[in-house]
């Protein structure tokens, strides 16, 4: 099939990108590797350097003729997005509702929709979460990544347009950033292989679902011809505290410098993880990778 990936060159995006080649698929990325690289694109795919906001992706749409687009590209900061709530819905909320416009337009088979589960439920009244829990966001992340969901939404029911809708946990793995303010595990093993000290947001016990992008990779792949028309949750169901990743990050990088501890992050949610058994009977998924040997492919990737 012809797929395009938007945000193809990020940390998800990519690694979904290689799955889909490794299926035989012709992939094309758009990416205005704001956050992407260059370097994670696979030679196999065609990277265009554009904006999704752009008059460029509507004649890659109209050139390429896609019949799934995978939709990556986002604002992906809970503390950008609360510094400027503004530019954060115009990239997740406007921007979605460009791809989901011009998908609906020029006869995309599926739109498949990267969204949250971590970010979109708020403070959940219990865990594990389920996809029909109250959605009420704390952050503006949360909320944009909603909005760009009742975008979607919105051409199914007017236009026609099949989707699947991914809510992801904490994604973790190789490639993630660990220079940037999301992604704990990469930015604490790259902090330790430094030998620089981390800075631990509150008192480390909060709780969230770190999910293994491998495995994020294949509920893309199983949901190219799964899932139509439902929003899914893509996790572990099992929670684990910033104390606990510390710790096994510690062993796997040798570490012996001590953490400090800083104030709780704005728009933060404490305790959550997921309930991903709609993602068992929707697509056939379940995680395979374990938090230990998540980590330990993780800090493998980074020496």
């Amino acid at each position: 099939m012809k797929i395009l990936v938007t945000g193809g060159a990020g940390f998800i995006g990519s690694h979904v990108v290689e799955a889909y080649l490794a299926q035989g698929h012709e992939v094309r990325v758009v990416d205005n590797l704001s956050t992407g690289r260059r370097s994670n694109v696979p030679r196999e795919a065609r990277l265009h350097e554009v904006d999704i906001h752009s008059r460029e992706t509507e004649a890659i749409f109209a050139e390429f003729k896609p019949e799934i687009v995978n939709h990556f590209a986002a604002q992906a900061s809970v503390k950008v997005s609360t510094g400027d709530p503004v530019f954060d819905l115009e990239v997740n909320g406007g921007g979605t509702a460009k791809i989901a416009m011009l998908a609906a337009q020029h006869g995309v088979r599926k739109l498949i929709y990267a969204s949250t589960g971590g970010a979109l439920y708020g403070d959940p009244d219990f865990v594990p979460v389920p996809e029909t829990h109250p959605i009420r966001p704390l952050s503006p992340y949360g909320t944009s990544k909603r909005v760009g969901e009742l975008y979607v939404d919105l051409f199914a029911r007017t236009q026609g347009l099949d989707y699947t809708i991914l809510r992801y946990a904490n994604a973790y793995g190789p490639r993630q950033d660990p220079h940037g303010e999301a992604g704990v595990v990469s930015i604490f093993t790259g902090r330790m292989l430094a030998g620089e000290q981390c800075t631990i947001d509150g008192d480390g016990e909060q709780q969230k679902d770190y999910v293994y992008v491998g495995d994020i990779a294949r509920a893309n792949v199983l949901a190219l011809s799964r899932g139509s028309g439902q929003a899914i949750n893509v996790g572990t169901g099992k929670g684990t505290s910033v104390n606990q990743i510390f710790n096994a990050l510690r062993a796997a990088t040798g570490s012996t410098v001590e953490p400090r501890f800083g104030p709780p992050r704005p728009g933060d949610v404490r305790n959550i993880w997921l309930d991903s058994s709609l993602a068992g009977q929707a697509l056939g998924w379940k995680h395979e990778v374990e938090i230990d040997e998540g980590i330990r492919r993780t800090v493998d990737s980074f020496r």
